[in-house]
This record gives structure tokens, sequence and C-alpha cells, in this order.
């Protein structure tokens, strides 16, 4: 463990071990497996890094995603490690010359998707070197319940019958407690060592709301927190996806899409220029996100409903990995519930899977409806207490007002009951609404005692009010493609006037949030935010020579310290987190001349 201190500070240049790293990294050099749930930008990769450097021999990495592994394994090399990958965007000169030094020992760490490992080849290949470990990433792919499901990741349990003495590490920042059961079942882990750390991010702002206008309402959160800043917005089609760039383009912001149906060449572009320009804002479906390093992004947008709340986490994680604030703003509604509910029951899933499905989607609408502190129900979900609300998310800030809504919950049960189960929303409130429409009169539904009873709340108000019955169970949406609302056995009870129910006011207007810009230097006196900048200008020049993300030189928390401390030798220089030596040789002269062109003022 000296050595491994020795290491964090000289090649990646941190003076200390943070969260279980120090165990976990201590376990796997005894050559025992490990399970890890650490949040993300928490520092899950040095947890395997740092063995994979001490034990004989070479670190292979399995992770889920070809795009991401180029500048991962930058990173490395800009460390002086000796780092490569293997995958079908390399031509077949590169992948000889990447196993060759595979073959040789040359190399400390190897990325590779389960796919290619599981090829008789390459497991030969591996075969016939000594592996310090297996690092199996985003390790939450094994499951069949969650939302990356990779079913080549259910066949990794071949490494425990391959390599039997090499030890394995599985790292995710996301999995429930079945999850978390599955991951183990799966790969074989039983007598792997789990350490969980705390789910909580503090430092992301959750704001949760549904109303009229989504894509309008977005823009004014973004134009007034994040004028500058890169951010992800999250749509549920593809097709929403590119609408929602080119109108963000329009509006002057340099926004890309990322989909799975764009050529494999146009998502790497866009992707590269993600992490490697300033704000830019991608738009994206869940093909996007997985593994992303970028550490300041400084909001995650949700334009659809999320269809689970670990899908949630994982994408409103990928903000603020630097620690610095960030906001999580989603806007939501009854139609996106309605078209997850029909994409469930379309799937090829089993039964017990769309049961499950069904099941997360009904707790990720319960997030949304909530009254009480959003951060204490997020990590409630993940088997996690906090023991008080957090202040750091909407219902805590501005609590939201709730009125008695059992009568008019009766009134739409009711109407839900007495038209038969088998019509949508919107049909519903129009017989509430006594609405003069050909339809009901067909259906004879203007004969019902309900027809019209509803006409104290507008068809806005009565949508709000189903939602929310929706959300807490007393109704639920039919799976078949049509959208039918039918009711549930938990209604009977507030049907018969047994129970009393509260319902969540819709707030008076847009809220604003609280949160001050998350700008990273937001807090640094002008004359540093000065030499901070001009920092940030050799860093992006760096970079581009580098050819490598501007985080991959160095982070902005580095930059900001060095625009506070204003180290002016390379010792001093040495004493700043995120400084190796690596680093410190090839970047420390030019850094100090920026410092020094910016003197302290007397």
């Amino acid at each position: 463990m000296d050595n491994a201190r020795q290491i964090l500070k000289d090649t990646f240049g941190y003076s200390e071990f943070r969260h279980h790293q120090a165990e976990i990294i201590e376990s796997l050099l005894a050559g025992k497996d490990a399970m890890v749930l650490m949040p993300t930008g928490g520092g899950k990769s040095l947890c395997f890094q740092i063995p994979a450097l001490l034990r004989e021999g070479t670190g292979i990495v399995i992770s889920p995603l070809i795009a991401l592994m180029q500048d991962q394994v930058d990173a490395l090399t800009q460390l002086g490690l000796k780092a490569a990958f293997l995958n079908s965007s390399q031509g077949s000169v590169r992948q000889r010359e990447v196993e060759s030094a595979l073959l040789a020992g040359e190399l400390d760490l190897l990325y590779i998707a389960p796919e290619r490992l599981l090829m008789p080849r390459m497991l030969e290949q591996l075969g016939l070197i000594r592996l310090s470990l297996f690092a199996i990433d985003e390790a939450h792919c094994v499951s069949q319940w969650g939302h990356d499901f990779r079913k080549e990741y259910q066949q990794l349990r071949v490494l425990q019958e391959y390599f039997p003495g090499v030890p394995r590490i599985a790292l995710t920042a996301t999995a429930d407690a079945r999850t978390r059961s599955e991951i183990i079942e799966q790969l074989e882990l039983q007598q792997a060592q789990v350490f969980i750390n705390s789910f909580d991010r503090p430092n992301i702002r959750y704001a949760l709301s549904e109303g009229n206008n989504p894509r309008d309402r977005m823009w004014r959160f973004i134009e007034s927190e994040h004028p500058n800043d890169a951010g992800i917005v999250y749509c549920l089609s593809r097709n929403k996806v590119e609408q929602v760039a080119a109108w963000l383009s329009e509006r002057g912001r340099l926004a890309l899409p990322y989909h799975a149906g764009l050529p494999e060449q146009v998502r790497r572009t866009n992707q590269q220029r993600f992490l490697r320009e300033e704000g830019v804002i991608i738009v994206a479906t869940i093909a996007f996100g997985m593994g992303i390093d970028k550490p300041d992004v400084r909001f995650v947008a949700h334009l659809n409903l999320p269809k689970s709340v670990e899908a949630y986490y994982q994408e409103t994680g990928r903000a603020g990995r630097d620690g610095q604030p960030a906001n999580a703003w989603m806007a939501y509604s009854l139609q996106d519930v309605i078209m997850l509910r029909r994409m469930m029951g379309e799937s090829d899933g089993d039964e017990q899977y769309k049961r499950v499905a069904h099941h997360k989607l009904e707790t990720m609408l319960g997030l949304c409806e909530l009254i009480s502190c959003r951060r204490q129900a997020l990590l409630e979900y993940f088997d996690e207490t906090l023991a008080e609300p957090c202040g750091n998310c909407d219902t805590c800030l501005q609590p939201p007002q709730t009125w008695d809504g059992t009568e008019a919950s009766r009134k739409a049960l009711s109407c839900v009951y007495r038209t038969g189960q088998r019509f949508g929303v919107n049909y519903v409130i129009d017989v509430l609404t006594g609405k003069d429409d050909d339809r009901i009169r067909h259906n004879h539904h203007d004969q019902l005692s309900t027809f019209g009873i509803g006409t104290g709340h507008t068809a806005t108000q009565w949508r709000n009010i189903i939602r929310q019955l929706i959300a807490q169970g007393y109704l639920d949406i039919d799976a078949d493609g049509h959208g039918a609302i039918c009711l549930t056995q938990k209604a009977r009870p507030l049907l018969r006037g047994e129970i009393e129910l509260q319902l969540r006011e819709p707030p008076k207007t847009e809220r604003k949030s609280k949160v001050k810009k998350a700008r990273v230097a937001v807090d640094l006196p002008d004359t540093d935010q000065v030499l901070f900048e001009a920092l940030r200008a050799r860093r992006m020049e760096l970079a581009k020579e580098q050819g490598v993300p501007p985080y991959v030189v160095f982070h902005d928390s580095t930059l900001r310290d060095m625009a506070i401390q204003r180290p002016l030798s390379e010792d001093s220089l040495r004493t700043i987190s995120g400084v190796g030596e690596s680093k410190l040789e090839r970047f420390g002269r030019t850094f100090i001349e920026v410092i020094q062109a910016h003197p302290a003022p007397e």
C-alpha cells in the first residue's frame, strides 16, 4: 500500500485516497475479487488502475462503449502509462500492433469490449500472457432488469473458468439491491468483497416539473443558469433529439445530436466535439452517456421521463463530476408515461420482465410527484438513508402546496369505471367536463352519471389529477398500445370513501432555481478569475496540440487551485492536486509561465 500511495501521488497527482479506494486496492493486491459501487466522479478507475500497475502483468479493462476507450487511453498516456485499446474502430495494422505489444508484455492496461474479449482468438491470446487483473466496468450492464442490459456481459462468467487465479473487479455507479445480486450471480462473484459507497451527489440540484411548453421552459433554465456551459439534454426519440438540437442551434448554442441511428462517424465526431470543445450541448437518447469522463458538465436536462430511477440516476450523474455545483433539470408529462408503457408492452421481454419494467416506471413517476425531499427518496431507492431533507432540490427549496383531492379523485375514478376502463386520459376528461362530442354520444356516455360532473376543474387540472392518481397507484395505463386507463385494487377504498387523498398543487408560475451560476470558478476573486481563464486558454492550446480533451491535460479544479495558490516553481506546483510527475515534467514550465505573466495584486 505504500507503493500504491506513491503511485497515487507521483503518477496521478493526488495526495490521499477517497471513499473505499484504499481498501479496494488492498483487496485486489491480495488477489481477491471485488465488487464496487461508487458514485460517478468518485474515482472508480483508480481502484483498478493502481493495482494493475503494481501487480505483474497486464490489466484488462472490459468497457461497453467503443467510443469512450480512446479518451480513457489518451488520459492514461498523458500520465506516462502504457495503455491501449482494441476495437473495431482501428485498422487491421493498428490492431496487430496492439496485439504484439500485449503478447510482448509491454502494456500496463488494455481496454476491450466484451464482444471482442469473448472471441476464441482473444481468449487464446490472453491465455499466453501474464494478467494482473480483469476490471469489468459498468457492471450493471449484466442485469436484464437494468437500463443498459448487454447480453455479452452475462457471458463474462467465463473469466472465472479460463483465468481462475486472476482477480476480478466489477464496478458501477448504479445498482439497486436486485441489480447488485444479479451482478454477483451472473459474474460468479459470490466470494468477492463488496464495497458500497454513498450514492449521494450533494453538488447536484434536482428539479423535476410537469407542465406545458417544456422546450421553452428548458431554454429559460439554460439561459438563466448555464448560458455558456457544457450540458446534456436527453430525449426519448431519435426524431426529437434532432429537432431539439436544431432548435437550440437556431438560438445560438452549439448543440449536437447523438443517437444510435446516426452514422457512426457522425456520432464519433459529435462526441469528440462535446469532450474537446468548451460549452457544447449534446442532445441525445440514452445511447449517450455511459462512462463519459468529462468532469465539467454543468447540467443534465431531461425533456422526457426516464424509464426507471436507475436510468435517471445514471444520466443525471454525468453532471458535476468535478464536485462543483451542477443541475439536473427535468420536464415530464403524462404522455411520456403512456408512450413508455406502450414501448414496454411492445418489447420482446417476457411477462416477468414487463412487470418489473412497469414497477420501475411507476417508481420513477412517483419520484416526480413527490411533495417531500427528492434526494431522500432517490437515496432510499438505493437502500441508503439521508437523515434530514437535503435543502438542495426543488421540493426542499420551494415546498409544493397540497390540497384535499379526495372528491375530485373519486369523480375521476368513477368516470374511468363507468366508461368501461377502455379509454384514454383525454376521453375520460372530455366526459368529466361534459364536452359536446360525437364519439361520446355514440358511446352513450353523455347519459352517464359522471358526464359533466367535473366542470369545476379545467382539462389541464384534470390531467394533473389523473397523472397523480397513476403515480400513486390508483390508476394504471394499459400497455396494449391504446393508452387506456383502468382502476387498480388500491382504488377501491378511495372510491368507497374509506380514505382521503392529498394531491400536489401545480406551481402557479415557473420556479426559478436558486442555485448560483454553476461556473467552476464562480467563487474566485476577479484577479484570480483572470488567471484561471488564462490557464484554461493555455490548456486548450495544449489539448489541441495533443489531440485530447482539455480535461485530460488538467481538470478545472486543478487550474482553479493554481489560480488561487499561484505556484511559481515546479516544487510548489507539485503540491497542487492533480499534478503528477509526468504532467509536471511535460506541462509544468508552460503553466508557471502563465502564472508569472499574471502577478498577484499587491
